[in-house]
Protein backbone atom coordinates (compact mmCIF):
# COMPACT_ATOMS: atom_id res chain seq x y z
CA UNK A 1 0.00 0.00 0.00
CA UNK A 2 1.57 3.12 -0.79
CA UNK A 3 2.49 6.48 1.58
CA UNK A 4 0.16 8.46 -0.09
CA UNK A 5 -2.67 5.95 0.40
CA UNK A 6 -1.86 5.01 4.14
CA UNK A 7 -2.00 8.82 4.84
CA UNK A 8 -5.47 9.58 3.36
CA UNK A 9 -7.43 6.59 4.59
CA UNK A 10 -5.80 4.70 6.98
CA UNK A 11 -3.91 7.39 9.09
CA UNK A 12 -7.17 10.07 8.45
CA UNK A 13 -9.96 7.80 9.36
CA UNK A 14 -7.72 6.49 12.42
CA UNK A 15 -9.99 6.64 15.67
CA UNK A 16 -7.88 4.69 18.32
CA UNK A 17 -4.50 6.07 18.49
CA UNK A 18 -1.04 5.66 20.86
CA UNK A 19 0.86 8.51 20.88
CA UNK A 20 4.64 8.00 22.51
CA UNK A 21 6.95 11.28 23.41
CA UNK A 22 10.36 11.01 24.55
CA UNK A 23 12.36 11.98 27.02
CA UNK A 24 14.42 14.65 24.75
CA UNK A 25 11.39 15.69 22.92
CA UNK A 26 9.92 16.83 26.36
CA UNK A 27 13.04 18.23 27.99
CA UNK A 28 14.98 21.35 27.25
CA UNK A 29 18.88 21.68 27.14
CA UNK A 30 19.06 21.58 30.71
CA UNK A 31 17.30 18.35 31.13
CA UNK A 32 14.18 19.50 32.60
CA UNK A 33 10.66 19.61 31.53
CA UNK A 34 10.37 22.20 29.02
CA UNK A 35 6.62 22.91 30.32
CA UNK A 36 5.41 25.97 27.61
CA UNK A 37 6.14 22.86 25.22
CA UNK A 38 4.59 20.45 26.85
CA UNK A 39 0.88 22.78 26.87
CA UNK A 40 1.62 23.08 23.30
CA UNK A 41 1.59 19.64 23.00
CA UNK A 42 -1.37 18.92 25.32
CA UNK A 43 -3.37 21.70 23.10
CA UNK A 44 -3.34 19.29 20.13
CA UNK A 45 -3.84 16.44 21.93
CA UNK A 46 -6.77 18.10 23.12
CA UNK A 47 -7.67 19.16 19.38
CA UNK A 48 -7.09 15.84 18.52
CA UNK A 49 -9.46 14.06 21.60
CA UNK A 50 -11.95 16.97 19.77
CA UNK A 51 -11.99 15.32 16.73
CA UNK A 52 -14.04 12.07 18.39
CA UNK A 53 -10.38 10.08 18.05
CA UNK A 54 -9.13 8.41 21.34
CA UNK A 55 -5.53 8.94 22.22
CA UNK A 56 -3.74 6.73 24.60
CA UNK A 57 -0.28 9.11 25.64
CA UNK A 58 2.88 6.91 26.64
CA UNK A 59 5.33 9.47 27.93
CA UNK A 60 8.88 9.09 29.08
CA UNK A 61 10.62 11.92 31.20
CA UNK A 62 10.34 10.85 34.24
CA UNK A 63 13.99 10.53 34.79
CA UNK A 64 14.19 13.16 32.80
CA UNK A 65 12.37 15.66 35.41
CA UNK A 66 13.76 13.75 38.48
CA UNK A 67 17.41 14.52 37.46
CA UNK A 68 16.20 18.11 37.31
CA UNK A 69 14.37 17.85 40.62
CA UNK A 70 17.06 16.36 42.60
CA UNK A 71 19.88 18.49 40.59
CA UNK A 72 22.03 15.38 39.09
CA UNK A 73 24.48 15.99 36.40
CA UNK A 74 23.71 13.35 34.60
CA UNK A 75 21.63 10.15 33.66
CA UNK A 76 22.15 7.92 37.48
CA UNK A 77 24.63 4.77 36.42
CA UNK A 78 23.00 2.83 39.13
CA UNK A 79 19.11 0.97 39.55
CA UNK A 80 18.66 2.45 43.52
CA UNK A 81 19.45 5.83 42.04
CA UNK A 82 17.50 5.39 39.25
CA UNK A 83 14.29 4.33 40.51
CA UNK A 84 14.97 6.57 43.09
CA UNK A 85 15.31 9.48 40.88
CA UNK A 86 11.83 8.06 38.77
CA UNK A 87 10.18 8.01 41.74
CA UNK A 88 11.06 11.96 42.70
CA UNK A 89 10.00 12.63 38.53
CA UNK A 90 7.40 10.96 38.16
CA UNK A 91 5.35 13.69 40.32
CA UNK A 92 6.60 16.53 38.73
CA UNK A 93 5.73 14.93 34.94
CA UNK A 94 2.14 14.03 35.91
CA UNK A 95 1.75 17.46 37.98
CA UNK A 96 2.38 19.55 34.67
CA UNK A 97 0.45 16.94 32.19
CA UNK A 98 -2.53 17.35 34.87
CA UNK A 99 -2.13 20.60 34.62
CA UNK A 100 -1.31 21.22 30.87
CA UNK A 101 -4.73 19.18 29.79
CA UNK A 102 -6.63 20.93 32.70
CA UNK A 103 -6.75 24.12 30.72
CA UNK A 104 -8.70 22.31 27.77
CA UNK A 105 -10.81 20.80 29.95
CA UNK A 106 -9.52 17.50 30.09
CA UNK A 107 -8.55 15.44 33.10
CA UNK A 108 -5.51 12.53 33.22
CA UNK A 109 -5.02 9.55 34.38
CA UNK A 110 -1.18 7.43 35.36
CA UNK A 111 -1.51 3.98 34.66
CA UNK A 112 2.66 2.79 35.64
CA UNK A 113 3.36 -0.74 34.39
CA UNK A 114 5.99 -3.63 34.29
CA UNK A 115 6.76 -6.52 31.59
CA UNK A 116 4.85 -9.14 34.14
CA UNK A 117 2.16 -6.76 33.78
CA UNK A 118 2.09 -7.78 29.88
CA UNK A 119 3.34 -11.31 30.26
CA UNK A 120 0.48 -11.91 32.47
CA UNK A 121 -2.99 -12.74 30.46
CA UNK A 122 -5.00 -11.47 33.60
CA UNK A 123 -3.31 -8.35 34.40
CA UNK A 124 -3.02 -7.47 30.73
CA UNK A 125 -6.68 -7.84 29.93
CA UNK A 126 -7.56 -5.46 32.81
CA UNK A 127 -4.98 -2.59 31.36
CA UNK A 128 -6.89 -2.72 28.61
CA UNK A 129 -10.47 -2.26 30.58
CA UNK A 130 -8.99 0.39 32.33
CA UNK A 131 -7.80 2.18 29.21
CA UNK A 132 -10.79 1.75 27.73
CA UNK A 133 -12.73 2.67 30.09
CA UNK A 134 -10.92 6.13 31.09
CA UNK A 135 -11.73 7.31 27.62
CA UNK A 136 -15.36 6.58 27.48
CA UNK A 137 -15.43 9.33 30.14
CA UNK A 138 -13.08 11.71 28.46
CA UNK A 139 -9.82 10.99 30.22
CA UNK A 140 -6.45 10.82 28.50
CA UNK A 141 -4.65 7.59 29.97
CA UNK A 142 -0.91 8.30 30.24
CA UNK A 143 1.53 5.24 30.46
CA UNK A 144 4.53 5.15 31.69
CA UNK A 145 7.39 2.43 32.47
CA UNK A 146 7.24 1.96 36.48
CA UNK A 147 11.04 2.47 36.61
CA UNK A 148 10.76 3.11 40.48
CA UNK A 149 10.13 -0.49 41.19
CA UNK A 150 11.00 -2.38 38.26
CA UNK A 151 14.28 -4.83 37.95
CA UNK A 152 15.97 -5.45 35.08
CA UNK A 153 14.31 -8.67 34.59
CA UNK A 154 11.21 -7.00 34.83
CA UNK A 155 11.91 -3.68 32.43
CA UNK A 156 11.56 -3.16 29.00
CA UNK A 157 13.93 -0.82 29.08
CA UNK A 158 12.20 2.14 27.19
CA UNK A 159 8.52 3.05 26.72
CA UNK A 160 8.92 2.64 22.37
CA UNK A 161 7.84 -1.19 23.27
CA UNK A 162 5.15 -0.82 25.54
CA UNK A 163 3.75 1.52 22.83
CA UNK A 164 3.81 -1.10 20.52
CA UNK A 165 1.96 -3.79 23.26
CA UNK A 166 -0.64 -1.19 23.99
CA UNK A 167 -1.35 -0.34 20.27
CA UNK A 168 -1.91 -3.96 19.64
CA UNK A 169 -3.77 -4.41 23.15
CA UNK A 170 -6.27 -1.34 22.19
CA UNK A 171 -6.84 -2.79 18.33
CA UNK A 172 -5.29 1.34 17.79
CA UNK A 173 -5.00 1.79 13.92
CA UNK A 174 -2.12 4.34 14.38
CA UNK A 175 0.83 4.74 16.51
CA UNK A 176 2.61 7.72 16.58
CA UNK A 177 6.47 7.63 18.06
CA UNK A 178 7.36 11.24 18.48
CA UNK A 179 10.84 12.11 19.08
CA UNK A 180 13.44 15.01 18.39
CA UNK A 181 14.40 13.80 14.89
CA UNK A 182 12.18 14.52 11.72
CA UNK A 183 11.77 10.30 10.74
CA UNK A 184 14.07 7.61 9.18
CA UNK A 185 16.81 9.33 7.67
CA UNK A 186 18.52 7.59 4.94
CA UNK A 187 21.55 9.87 3.00
CA UNK A 188 20.16 12.92 4.61
CA UNK A 189 16.85 12.71 3.53
CA UNK A 190 14.30 11.68 5.85
CA UNK A 191 12.21 8.51 4.50
CA UNK A 192 8.61 9.19 3.53
CA UNK A 193 7.49 4.78 3.75
CA UNK A 194 9.63 1.86 4.95
CA UNK A 195 7.60 -1.41 3.62
CA UNK A 196 9.27 -3.70 6.26
CA UNK A 197 11.44 -3.52 9.33
CA UNK A 198 13.91 -6.26 8.51
CA UNK A 199 17.86 -5.97 8.95
CA UNK A 200 18.02 -3.78 5.84
CA UNK A 201 15.90 -1.30 7.56
CA UNK A 202 17.31 -2.17 10.57
CA UNK A 203 20.49 -0.79 9.20
CA UNK A 204 19.32 2.53 9.16
CA UNK A 205 19.30 3.27 12.64
CA UNK A 206 21.27 4.52 14.97
CA UNK A 207 22.34 2.05 17.80
CA UNK A 208 22.98 4.82 20.54
CA UNK A 209 20.39 5.88 22.85
CA UNK A 210 19.75 9.36 23.30
CA UNK A 211 21.27 11.65 25.81
CA UNK A 212 18.58 11.35 28.75
CA UNK A 213 16.30 8.84 27.39
CA UNK A 214 16.85 4.63 27.04
CA UNK A 215 15.67 4.29 23.85
CA UNK A 216 16.86 5.36 20.19
CA UNK A 217 16.02 4.93 16.74
CA UNK A 218 16.60 1.15 16.94
CA UNK A 219 13.99 1.13 19.58
CA UNK A 220 11.51 2.71 17.83
CA UNK A 221 12.22 0.75 14.60
CA UNK A 222 11.69 -2.48 16.26
CA UNK A 223 8.46 -1.61 17.86
CA UNK A 224 7.35 -0.48 14.46
CA UNK A 225 7.98 -4.09 12.97
CA UNK A 226 5.80 -5.52 16.17
CA UNK A 227 3.02 -3.51 15.67
CA UNK A 228 3.20 -3.68 11.51
CA UNK A 229 3.43 -7.31 11.98
CA UNK A 230 0.16 -7.30 13.58
CA UNK A 231 -1.46 -5.22 10.74
CA UNK A 232 -0.97 -1.82 12.03
CA UNK A 233 0.41 1.68 10.75
CA UNK A 234 3.11 3.18 12.53
CA UNK A 235 4.51 6.69 11.73
CA UNK A 236 7.95 8.26 13.37
CA UNK A 237 7.87 12.41 13.30
CA UNK A 238 9.63 15.08 15.17
CA UNK A 239 7.58 16.11 17.94
CA UNK A 240 8.43 19.74 17.93
CA UNK A 241 7.54 20.33 14.76
CA UNK A 242 5.09 22.48 14.00
CA UNK A 243 1.23 20.83 14.76
CA UNK A 244 2.80 17.73 14.47
CA UNK A 245 -0.43 15.29 15.41
CA UNK A 246 -2.93 17.68 13.73
CA UNK A 247 -1.19 17.93 10.36
CA UNK A 248 -0.37 13.99 10.32
CA UNK A 249 -3.67 13.00 10.91
CA UNK A 250 -5.05 15.18 7.91
CA UNK A 251 -3.04 13.22 5.96
CA UNK A 252 -0.11 15.85 5.47
CA UNK A 253 3.34 14.26 4.94
CA UNK A 254 4.70 14.22 7.94
CA UNK A 255 7.68 11.72 9.48
CA UNK A 256 8.33 8.13 8.16
CA UNK A 257 5.09 5.77 7.86
CA UNK A 258 5.61 2.55 8.21
CA UNK A 259 3.46 -0.28 6.03
CA UNK A 260 1.42 -2.42 8.04
CA UNK A 261 1.08 -6.15 6.91
CA UNK A 262 -1.98 -7.04 4.73
CA UNK A 263 -3.00 -9.70 7.64
CA UNK A 264 -4.59 -8.06 10.99
CA UNK A 265 -3.57 -10.19 13.72
CA UNK A 266 -6.20 -10.73 16.56
CA UNK A 267 -5.78 -9.38 20.48
CA UNK A 268 -4.96 -12.97 21.17
CA UNK A 269 -2.77 -14.11 18.98
CA UNK A 270 -0.77 -10.53 19.33
CA UNK A 271 -0.42 -10.95 22.99
CA UNK A 272 1.20 -14.81 22.40
CA UNK A 273 3.58 -13.53 19.95
CA UNK A 274 4.43 -10.51 21.56
CA UNK A 275 3.82 -9.64 25.18
CA UNK A 276 3.53 -13.10 26.96
CA UNK A 277 6.68 -14.95 28.10
CA UNK A 278 8.32 -18.05 26.84
CA UNK A 279 8.61 -20.69 29.88
CA UNK A 280 10.37 -23.53 27.49
CA UNK A 281 11.16 -24.52 23.86
CA UNK A 282 9.69 -27.42 22.08
CA UNK A 283 12.07 -28.49 19.09
CA UNK A 284 10.47 -29.70 15.79
CA UNK A 285 11.61 -32.08 12.64
CA UNK A 286 11.91 -30.36 9.42
CA UNK A 287 8.11 -31.59 8.52
CA UNK A 288 6.58 -30.39 11.54
CA UNK A 289 8.19 -26.75 10.66
CA UNK A 290 6.75 -27.03 6.76
CA UNK A 291 3.49 -27.72 8.14
CA UNK A 292 3.15 -24.81 10.64
CA UNK A 293 5.22 -22.23 8.73
CA UNK A 294 3.21 -23.49 5.23
CA UNK A 295 0.24 -24.76 5.80
CA UNK A 296 -0.19 -22.88 9.14
CA UNK A 297 -1.13 -26.57 10.80
CA UNK A 298 -1.27 -27.78 14.42
CA UNK A 299 1.43 -29.12 16.08
CA UNK A 300 0.93 -32.86 16.81
CA UNK A 301 3.09 -34.83 18.97
CA UNK A 302 4.82 -36.85 15.96
CA UNK A 303 6.79 -33.61 15.07
CA UNK A 304 8.55 -33.06 18.56
CA UNK A 305 11.79 -33.72 18.91
CA UNK A 306 12.47 -32.11 21.66
CA UNK A 307 11.27 -29.96 25.26
CA UNK A 308 13.38 -27.77 26.96
CA UNK A 309 12.15 -26.13 29.90
CA UNK A 310 9.76 -26.85 32.99
CA UNK A 311 6.10 -25.87 32.38
CA UNK A 312 2.79 -26.61 32.95
CA UNK A 313 -0.03 -27.01 30.37
CA UNK A 314 -1.32 -23.24 29.22
CA UNK A 315 2.17 -22.13 29.19
CA UNK A 316 3.30 -20.06 26.40
CA UNK A 317 6.11 -21.81 24.66
CA UNK A 318 8.83 -21.34 21.96
CA UNK A 319 8.72 -23.57 18.76
CA UNK A 320 12.25 -23.85 17.21
CA UNK A 321 13.81 -26.26 14.30
CA UNK A 322 16.34 -28.54 14.61
CA UNK A 323 19.05 -25.71 14.29
CA UNK A 324 17.25 -23.05 17.03
CA UNK A 325 15.40 -21.38 14.75
CA UNK A 326 12.37 -19.81 16.41
CA UNK A 327 9.39 -20.26 14.17
CA UNK A 328 6.65 -19.70 16.72
CA UNK A 329 5.47 -19.15 20.02
CA UNK A 330 1.44 -21.16 21.50
CA UNK A 331 0.07 -22.06 24.12
CA UNK A 332 0.25 -25.49 24.98
CA UNK A 333 -2.05 -27.63 25.87
CA UNK A 334 0.30 -30.41 27.52
CA UNK A 335 3.20 -29.77 30.48
CA UNK A 336 7.06 -30.12 29.36
CA UNK A 337 6.83 -32.95 31.20
CA UNK A 338 4.15 -34.61 29.42
CA UNK A 339 5.17 -33.75 26.07
CA UNK A 340 8.54 -35.35 27.05
CA UNK A 341 6.50 -38.73 27.07
CA UNK A 342 4.54 -38.28 24.18
CA UNK A 343 7.38 -36.64 21.69
CA UNK A 344 7.73 -38.60 18.27
CA UNK A 345 4.38 -40.57 18.91
CA UNK A 346 1.03 -40.51 16.77
CA UNK A 347 -1.84 -39.34 18.21
CA UNK A 348 -3.65 -42.49 18.78
CA UNK A 349 -1.25 -43.71 21.20
CA UNK A 350 -1.20 -40.36 23.41
CA UNK A 351 -3.86 -41.85 25.90
CA UNK A 352 -1.71 -45.23 25.88
CA UNK A 353 1.26 -43.10 27.14
CA UNK A 354 -0.54 -40.49 29.33
CA UNK A 355 -4.06 -42.79 30.40
CA UNK A 356 -5.93 -40.04 28.87
CA UNK A 357 -5.69 -37.98 25.91
CA UNK A 358 -7.77 -34.61 26.36
CA UNK A 359 -6.42 -33.26 23.52
CA UNK A 360 -5.36 -34.42 19.87
CA UNK A 361 -2.81 -30.95 19.18
CA UNK A 362 0.06 -30.36 21.49
CA UNK A 363 -0.49 -26.53 20.33
CA UNK A 364 -3.72 -25.57 18.54
CA UNK A 365 -3.13 -23.41 15.28
CA UNK A 366 -5.70 -21.35 16.80
CA UNK A 367 -3.31 -20.78 19.73
CA UNK A 368 -0.40 -20.20 17.51
CA UNK A 369 0.95 -17.04 15.99
CA UNK A 370 4.04 -17.00 13.56
CA UNK A 371 7.68 -15.17 14.14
Amino acid sequence: MPSTQIRQTVIRSARRIVVKIGTNALTDGNGRLDEAFLRTFCGQISRVIAQGRSVTLVSSGAIGAGMAELDLPGRPKTLPLLQATAAVGQGQLMRTFHDAFAAHGLKVAQILVTRDDFQDRTRYLNIRNTIVTLADYGVVPVINENDAVAVDELRFGDNDIIAALLTTMLRAELLVLLSNVDGVMKDGSVLDVIDEVNPSSLSLATAGRSRLGSGGMTSKMSSAGMVTKAGDVVVVANARAPEVLERLLAGEKVGTVFVPAARRLSGRRSWIGQASRPAGRVVLDDGAARAILQSGKSLLPSGITAVTGRFAKGATVLLVDASGRQLARGLTNYSAEQIDKIKGLKTAQIARVLGEKPYDEVIHRNNMTLL
